[in-house]
């Protein structure tokens, strides 16, 4: 999958073209909570968007221009952030990078 390969994550896990370069692997989920890995290229978007789930995105790689109801940061590698549930957000990535996201309850969409 090119290069979501550079990352480290263990074998057997299934990238899913999200666009625009972005590539998502779900990692581990149940009815109550899901892990997703999403890979960015330098200049990857996560469009502005908005979801009934509670999400927590910790940066495993790289850094992000985070826009969460109006309000934007910079969280570098090691960083993280909490989305509430139905706010608008998104992500610009400034490098290369990793976000692992957790959802509660699991995104069935991403299933």
């Amino acid at each position: 999958m090119g290069m979501s390969e550079n990352f480290s994550l263990p074998k057997g896990v299934v990238w899913v073209d999200s666009g625009g370069g972005v590539m998502r692997a779900v990692l581990s989920e149940r009815p109550e909570l899901m892990m997703v890995a999403f890979a960015f290229p330098e200049g990857g978007v996560g469009a502005l968007h908005s979801h009934p789930h509670v999400q927590s995105s910790f940066v495993a790689e790289g850094r992000f221009e985070v826009t969460i109801e109006g309000e934007t940061m910079i969280v570098p590698k090691g960083g993280s952030f909490i989305v509430p549930p139905s706010a608008l957000h998104g992500v610009k990535a400034l490098e290369k990078g990793l976000l692992i996201d957790a959802f509660t309850p699991r995104r069935d969409d991403f299933l």
